[in-house]
């Protein structure tokens, strides 16, 4: 026998994020995580280890505001000769390689169809990595940019595809539309079961809305100001057996779907995150920096890459995640805990780690940093 926990009430007062990381949130999340099943971006990356590395050399031929109040702007990019682009499916990103260095992940928003145009959607983030504030302020109609892939770490399934759902819902939150609307699109396209929730602070805020509406009344769109801060049951109605919930939002709204669905017999829940995962089991350790000498202390809650990063604020990264290969080092001496879905067997062998989520299976590594 099921036995069912309640659906919380309300949800955390920050359900859209906040500026700094709430812990009983994240480890609200991490349970959660644990305890169903869960297809995350982490987990679903590309079979294999296998990531597109091919460069792309394409063009700004557009540049849209798609919500003022949030300042989200969408590019549409295209090669200079117009010839087509390589197919990618719903779900998938581009890599943007932008003209300082930065290398930052957008989720693709467009039309799979649509063989000679990618579109990607950005939101201005005043205070977090500098990547979407040089996308705003540098990338224009005419801009050149090189981009790598498209590749997929959170792919749409469909139903009677490899998954055993029968229906799909929908749940974004904000920027978070981006890698649902082109499986939105797919799934009307199909003719599959599906619904939607849209949420976001206010109508003003949220993204492609026009687009969105235009599938009708598979489509709720829940605001703050209108309907007040949404439930776990306002997220995920009438879900039940046999359906798959698709979730991209800010880490409060995908914790409070998942815990939602953890009392639900029978659902899958496939999510991307905005933010770095927590980290799980982890053990304090110290990293030196072989080039200098540095030593840097890692606590037990914070990753190798934030630490390296207040004494070498030049290190590349991109998607804190383990995924994308940016912050790939060398160790030259210690043993790892790789805690990544892309480093082939022979990679780890050489000593290669990811400092944005592998760990010391120890006291204390040395990196040829």
């Amino acid at each position: 026998m099921t036995t069912r926990r309640p659906v919380p009430a309300r949800p955390p007062v920050d359900l859209y994020g906040k500026h700094r990381p709430d812990r009983a949130i994240r480890v609200f999340h991490t349970i959660a995580e644990t305890r169903m099943r869960w297809a995350s971006l982490i987990n679903r990356a590309e079979p294999g280890g296998r990531v597109d590395d091919r460069r792309l050399a394409l063009t700004v031929v557009h540049r849209r505001v798609e919500a003022r109040d949030t300042d989200v702007i969408s590019l549409l990019l295209a090669a200079p000769d117009g010839r087509e682009l390589p197919p990618w499916r719903p779900g998938a990103h581009l890599d943007l390689e932008l003209p300082s260095g930065k290398l930052r992940q957008y989720s693709l928003c467009g039309d799979p169809a649509d063989r000679h145009s990618y579109r990607v959607a950005v939101r201005r983030i005043p205070d977090g990595g500098g990547g979407s504030l040089e996308v705003h302020e540098t990338l224009t109609t005419g801009s050149p940019i090189t981009v790598r892939g498209p590749r997929n770490a959170f792919p749409f399934v469909l139903p009677g595809h490899g998954s055993a759902a029968a229906r799909v819902h929908f749940v974004a939150g904000g920027i978070g539309i981006t890698p649902i609307l082109p499986m939105v699109r797919m799934a009307h396209r199909l003719g599959v079961d599906w619904t939607m929730v849209y949420a976001g602070r206010s109508r003003d805020t949220i993204p492609f809305l026009d687009e969105i509406e235009s599938f009708g009344t598979r489509v709720t769109v829940r605001t703050d100001d209108e309907h007040g801060l949404p439930t776990a049951a306002d997220l995920l109605p009438r879900v039940g057996p046999d359906t798959s919930v698709y979730c991209c939002g800010p880490v409060a709204m995908t914790a409070t779907v998942a815990a939602a669905v953890r009392a639900l017999p029978a659902v899958e829940l496939h999510s991307e995150r905005f933010s770095a995962p927590p980290v799980v089991d982890g053990k304090p350790f110290a990293v030196e920096l072989a080039r200098t000498g540095e030593v840097v202390e890692v606590p037990a809650d914070r990753s190798a890459l934030e630490e390296v990063l207040k004494v070498r604020p030049d290190t590349a990264y991109s998607c804190r995640q383990g995924f994308c290969r940016t912050c790939k080092v060398r160790t030259l001496s210690g043993t790892v805990d790789h805690r990544d879905t892309v480093l082939t067997p022979d990679e780890r062998a050489d000593g290669e780690m990811l400092l944005c989520v592998s760990r010391c299976d120890g006291d204390r590594l040395v990196l040829d940093l």
